[in-house]
């Protein structure tokens, strides 16, 4: 099993589970269920990405919310997967979860010391703020667990109880009262890019970095939208995201070469060029650096 592998059976999981061909109401054509209905440019690039993925139509019904969590499922398997090939670039006790609260990791300890002062707050608008703001919950998390000091010493002695060294790093398990996993990465899956969905990574992004104490984490986005233009709205932000990766990059450029669409080729070259856009591959490697 190599990286190759695992990204075709990737790819796979998302055409049997999650793509669908939708029909458009007023024309009565059909487009792939991660392109837009009212644009032609999403519907031509969604098409070629489906026809060099060899895939067939689906009849099996699955709602639009059903297809985010899957999606997210989806992609935190296959990260996970390719990690453990990296294992020997990246050493450690790591692990991979969908929805996993960041107060449960180190860097976010103190988001626990909110929970009581939110269920004290009566006023039910003041509550909700609260938990908008403060109550971040990233579709998918990478962890490292803490080392203890029988690892650290495996090759011969580095630290010792008794010694001032190092008596603060987060990573050394006997420094924590309560040990806590370290946050390494946050992912946001997005299915799509839409208007109304544009503003959320980067401000999930954003709550994330505010929050932190300690190192930031890796903050990435992962989506199927075949729009280099839209994808330039989340990946040509402030920099608060790492990069965004797409689940089938070299397909799509492809596709956007076949029907020549230049506006939406030159912003390609600018998100490839500029590293803010990737493919799926390229993410476990990123995130092993």
């Amino acid at each position: 099993m190599n990286m190759g592998d695992l990204r075709q059976g990737y790819q796979e999981q998302i055409h049997k589970q999650l793509v669908r061909f939708s029909s458009n109401g007023k024309g009565g054509f059909q487009y792939p269920n991660f392109s837009d209905g009212e644009s032609k440019a999403s519907q031509e690039i969604a098409w070629g990405i489906v026809e060099r993925l060899n895939i067939t139509d689906n009849r099996d019904p699955v709602s639009d919310q059903a297809i985010g969590a899957m999606f997210e499922t989806i992609t935190a398997s296959f990260i996970e997967e390719a990690f453990q090939l990296l294992r020997h670039l990246r050493p450690g006790n790591w692990f991979c979860s969908t929805h996993y609260s960041i107060s449960r990791f180190d860097q976010h300890e103190r988001r626990d010391n909110l929970d009581p002062f939110q269920k004290s707050v009566e006023d039910s608008l003041l509550a909700s703020a609260l938990s908008e703001a403060y109550i971040i919950r990233p579709d998918i998390v990478i962890g490292r667990q803490l080392v203890t000091d029988e690892e650290i010493n495996r090759y011969g002695e580095v630290v010792d109880s008794g010694s001032e060294a190092a008596n603060m790093t987060t990573l050394r398990a006997e420094n924590a009262d309560s040990p806590r996993p370290i946050l390494h990465a946050g992912i946001s899956c997005k299915w799509t890019i839409r208007s109304d969905l544009i503003q959320g990574p980067p401000s999930e992004a954003l709550n994330l970095i505010s929050s932190s104490l300690g190192r930031l984490p890796h903050i990435a986005v992962v989506t199927a939208e075949p729009l280099p233009t839209r994808l330039a709205a989340i990946a040509l932000g402030t920099g608060d995201v790492d990069c965004v990766y797409h689940f089938a990059l070299p397909e799509m450029r492809a596709a956007i070469e076949e029907i020549d669409n230049e506006d939406q080729m030159d912003m390609l070259n600018t998100l490839i060029q500029g590293k803010r856009l990737r493919d799926i591959s390229d993410l476990p490697f990123d995130l092993a650096a």
